[in-house]
């Protein structure tokens, strides 16, 4: 009789080639920005990447994904949905959301992670992760964070969130903590990343602003 791997094994190993596949993309000369043989480079390069990953290797054979999530772990629903926007924008040019959403997201999962991570490791005396596994405060929260952001005008923070709870009501990955589908690691830590790259090129921006409204124009 078939056996079947079970329905959070196959989410977690998708989702990890799905953004493994996504990374590709973003090897120095893939960008969409180079040019259109680069851009097809890259897209081979993503598809390659996918196929490999569920090549069976191994005495036991198991995919490459699989050795893979060894190291990794399972990813984050807001990983793998940011991951899948991404490879439609850069595979098809769909762009649903603009730049000041990405930052939005990836600004609170950067407060997000400052919070949680130190606490889950015990450098204070409440563990932050306790509430994933069900608590009203961290459902309220969550469902303020998703109005304001309504309310200001983004929709992704609201969609993510959203995702992350249909998935952990449906149980599709093997954490029944709410954060697991949140946040993951590797999302925290590009999310910082970008953070601080964002707010350096912003006081870059604002000091090379200044610079130039103290130098007067050059008299004709």
């Amino acid at each position: 009789m078939a056996m079947f791997a079970p329905l959070t094994d196959v989410v977690a190993l998708a989702g990890i080639a799905l953004v493994a596949s996504t990374a590709c993309l973003y090897v120095p000369g893939m960008s969409s920005g180079s040019t259109r043989r680069a851009n097809v480079r890259g897209r081979w390069l993503a598809a390659i990447c996918f196929v490999v990953m569920w090549l069976p290797v191994g005495a036991v054979p198991l995919p490459v994904v699989a050795y893979v999530r060894g190291i990794t772990s399972d990813l984050s629903v807001s990983l793998m949905a940011l991951a899948a926007l991404s490879l439609c924008s850069r595979l098809f040019g769909l762009k649903p959301f603009d730049l000041r959403e990405y930052k939005l997201v990836f600004l609170v999962a950067s407060v997000a992670a400052l919070f949680l991570y130190p606490l889950a490791l015990g450098l204070g005396d409440w563990d932050a992760y306790r509430p994933g596994w069900g608590s009203a405060a961290m459902w309220t929260i969550l469902f303020l964070v998703c109005v304001a952001g309504w309310l200001a005008g983004f929709r992704l923070l609201p969609l993510l969130i959203a995702l992350a709870l249909l998935a952990w009501t449906a149980r599709l990955l093997e954490s029944n903590n709410l954060w697991d589908y949140l946040l993951d690691p590797w999302l925290a830590f590009f999310a910082i990343f970008r953070t601080l790259r964002t707010g350096a090129q912003s006081w870059l921006n604002r000091g090379q602003r200044r610079i130039g409204g103290a130098i007067p124009p050059p008299v004709h």
